[in-house]
């Protein structure tokens, strides 16, 4: 305990009294005298007038207001609580800085009996401005209310650091009070939201409970930037510590709600609030300004929200499934019934690869709103690939039985593969890459059979004319434009499918006449005996290769690289010279490694005068160069002619 004549106080610690209790002139020490009665808050006293005064006169007319000094009481009922607190500490630094050892408490009993019930008094007023914080027409009181609150803070420190006697109240901790009463507003608010949502149809009653609670939250922020923020010291970040409040009240809100297990779509609602509307809310610019989201963290933990995220994945991936299946099941129904695909422009249209992008790019692009996460998202997807095996089982089936209507069905099948492999391509956020490696796998597969489909009958009906390709009346005869007239025929009948499916049916049409092409020509029918023969093969292949190109690409190929292979066996059978022989074999396989050696003893065994020796040297050559040949991205070729 102090002495009276101990008055040092720490440095920067000095309340902040009220104008007309400063320091006595002579000595610079704090008042340390009783108060007047004003000061010492007589109940019910009338407030006192005070007017200045000039050598005993009344100040002229246009002199200042009268100052008029305002009892305790009628500082309360006015809200001023911080003139209050400061006049509380007034009276507390001088009856507590009067007491020493040799002077006892209980000489001024009386005198701190009632500056306790003023303390009560003020807290109780206090406290019921705390709880009508978010009231817009309360922010004289609050700001009042605040600064009292801090002055008190101030106060309790200047006590913590004194050996004095304290009084009892002291620390009152009204910090710690002010964090409290605001954390129970907070969550009778969000217990009884002011502001429920309107009566929706359809909305169940867990959505209009979260709606609710999300509105008040919503609404109480926004005021609290706009409004309450400005009775607060900016040090305070009192929005962030609201948005905090909120954030906790509304987290535990939704944990009793998740813990109860949900319907599907509350399930799905409460994962939107989650990870959609509550992060989009606080992006509001007015609220972003001045709230931290970031810091907040999700409003569920992990261990609540995966059980959740699991069930809705579980839902959309079922309903996907049904959907895809009773799509399917539709276009076979259609197609045994003898019913052709409808026709646009001419061409047989499908809607069973649209209808189910559509819904995968809805239900992913939902998802990852949903769920906040893409990889979550596209697990949706995950099963897309057994479906599409069934999509490939479907088009089997359909060439299996082969009904009058099958090829219209392939036709505008062929739109549907394009558009999967499209959108498996240029979408590929949408999949899970396993998913996705697969299921261009068996449209790859599917897209071959379909062409193998409609292009086998042809190369049926062109075998004949296949058969006289690489012998002497080739060499001698126009057989090959009677080939290119029958092909011309055939084309009209693969008429029917969307443009770019057709140019894709020409490319392989293309290539695949150009394989049985030089497939007959490797057979050695033709003998090229001497250097006169050999020129006229040249100008045959050469002629062929240029007729069948135009052809083709009339017809929408863009397999251009077909009739340089065709130029480049025509240049092997001209050249004489080893050399240059070897030069050009060399070239051939650079071009398209998967030449081989076999084919390059068929195409010189055509020149009849090149003897063995030099065709072991060209195909040494040839083995050199795939041996040195880097990675090319030419499509395959003579691995698809076949030879003896």
């Amino acid at each position: 305990m102090r002495t009276r004549s101990d008055s040092s106080e720490p440095d920067g610690t000095r309340p902040n009294f009220l104008p007309g209790l400063t320091a006595r002139a002579s000595g610079g020490n704090w008042f340390r005298g009783r108060l007047p009665k004003l000061f010492r808050s007589p109940r019910g006293q009338d407030p006192v007038n005070i007017t200045s005064t000039t050598d005993g006169h009344h100040s002229p007319k246009d002199e200042g207001p009268q100052n008029v000094i305002l009892t305790f009481e009628q500082n309360l009922d006015l809200h001023n609580y911080s003139e209050v607190s400061q006049l509380l500490i007034q009276r507390e630094e001088s009856l507590f800085g009067e007491i020493t050892e040799l002077d006892s408490l209980a000489h001024h009993e009386e005198e701190v009996n009632n500056l306790a019930e003023d303390y009560r008094n003020l807290k109780r007023h206090i406290l019921q401005t705390l709880q009508q914080s978010l009231k817009a027409d309360n922010t004289e009181a609050l700001t009042s209310a605040v600064k009292a609150i801090y002055q008190e803070d101030r106060q309790d420190q200047l006590w913590r650091q004194r050996d004095w006697t304290r009084p009892d109240w002291r620390p009152n901790s009204w910090r710690e009070l002010h964090d409290a009463t605001l954390h129970n507003l907070v969550n009778e608010r969000m217990d009884n939201p002011l502001t429920p949502s309107a009566n929706q149809g359809g909305q169940s009653s867990v959505e209009a409970h979260i709606h609710s609670m999300g509105r008040q939250l919503k609404d109480d922020l926004l005021l609290v930037v706009e409004v309450v923020r400005n009775c607060y010291p900016p040090e305070t970040d009192i929005c962030n510590f609201y948005a905090r409040l909120y954030h906790q009240t509304f987290s535990a809100r939704l944990k009793k709600i998740a813990d109860f297990g949900l319907e599907d779509k509350d399930c799905q609602f409460l994962l939107r609030w989650v990870n959609e509307y509550y992060p989009g809310l606080l992006q509001k610019p007015a609220l972003a300004s001045e709230i931290n989201a970031e810091a907040l963290g999700k409003l569920l933990p992990p261990e609540l929200l995966e059980p959740l995220e699991e069930q809705y994945l579980s839902k959309q991936q079922q309903e996907l499934m049904t959907y895809i299946r009773r799509v399917l099941e539709e276009a076979k129904e259609m197609w045994n019934n003898g019913q052709e695909p409808m026709r646009e422009d001419g061409c047989y249209v499908s809607p069973v690869a649209y209808d189910i992008i559509q819904l995968v790019n809805g239900m992913v692009t939902s998802a990852k709103t949903v769920l906040g996460d893409l990889h979550k998202a596209q697990r949706i997807t995950s099963k897309l690939n057994s479906l599409m095996q069934s999509f490939k089982n479907l088009q089997d089936e359909v060439m299996k039985q082969n009904k009058p209507n099958s090829k219209a069905f392939i036709k505008a099948n062929l739109s549907n593969i394009k558009q999967f492999r499209d959108t498996l391509i240029k979408n590929d956020d949408l999949f899970l890459e396993d998913v996705r490696e697969d299921c261009l796998s068996v449209l790859t597969d599917v897209k071959e059979s379909a062409h193998t489909y409609l292009l086998s009958p042809v190369h049926e009906v062109l075998k004949p004319q296949y058969r006289k390709l690489g012998t002497s009346d080739w060499l001698n005869k126009p057989l090959f434009e009677k080939l290119l007239v029958s092909i011309q025929a055939e084309i009209q009948e693969l008429q029917g499918s969307k443009e770019s499916c057709h140019q894709e049916l020409m490319s392989q049409f293309h290539q695949e006449v150009t394989v049985e092409y030089v497939k007959r020509l490797l057979r050695g029918e033709v003998k090229l005996k001497d250097k006169e023969r050999q020129d006229k093969a040249y100008v045959t292949v050469k002629g062929d290769a240029e007729r069948l190109h135009s052809l083709f690409f009339k017809m929408g190929s863009k397999e251009d690289w077909l009739k340089e292979i065709l130029i480049k066996i025509a240049e092997v059978l001209k050249l004489q010279e080893l050399p240059a022989i070897q030069m050009q074999v060399a070239s051939l396989g650079s071009a398209f490694p998967d030449l081989s050696e076999k084919h390059v003893s068929a195409l010189l065994k055509l020149k009849t005068n090149f003897s063995r020796a030099d065709r072991k040297t060209v195909k040494a050559t040839l083995t050199d160069t795939l041996t040195v040949t880097s990675e090319t991205r030419a499509p395959p070729f003579f691995s698809k002619v076949q030879v003896r």
